[in-house]
């Protein structure tokens, strides 16, 4: 991914590998954020991504890209991970996806500069909208397979349903007073 000239910020193949991850962010995000929690993060000015863009070392941009001409360290970082994530279905996730990018030669556009400000697709809001767009995607379920795919949403369904069936300590304290 090391780019040979100055104004590059990867290489060409390093490019279509970044144009992959973006492509299949918002179907990729239930691996990097299988969490309820992961999504409160996702927040205008706060240093952690809310669009699918990409920046160079720009820590608001959903893909990081630091590094430059003839630096071994040039690398992608993609910030929307959580540590509570398994690393193999999260890797796999980025994997085919890049490769994805790789194989149809897509191209990332340019950088952003302000990503908080610009017109651009947002991450998933919320493990719901990750889930349908799983549900939805045709590449992961032609790489890892129907079964694979349905068997992950029935456990993550299954989460968010034992979620709003409980009462929260906020709940209580916002509305406990009032009725």
């Amino acid at each position: 991914f090391v780019p040979s000239e100055n104004s590059q910020a990867l290489s060409g193949t390093g490019m279509h590998y970044l144009a992959g991850l973006l492509k299949h962010a918002g179907d990729a995000t239930v691996f990097a954020c299988p969490t309820i929690n992961a999504y409160k993060r996702f927040r205008p000015y706060t240093l952690a991504p809310d669009r699918i863009v990409w920046g160079r070392d720009n820590k608001g941009a959903m893909i990081r890209v630091i590094g430059g001409t003839d630096d071994p360290a040039s690398r992608v970082e993609n910030r929307v991970g959580e540590p509570a994530a398994n690393p193999y279905l999260y890797l796999t996730s980025q994997v085919w996806s890049g490769l994805d990018g790789i194989d149809q030669k897509l191209e990332p556009g340019a950088p952003v500069e302000t990503p908080y400000d610009c017109k651009a697709e947002r991450i998933p809001a919320t493990l719901v909208d990750a889930v349908n767009n799983l549900q939805t995607s045709r590449f992961f379920r032609q790489r890892l397979g129907d079964q694979f795919v349905d068997y992950y949403l029935t456990i993550k369904n299954a989460e968010i349903d034992r979620f709003m069936q409980t009462v929260t300590d906020w709940e209580q304290r916002e509305y406990f007073e009032i009725f």
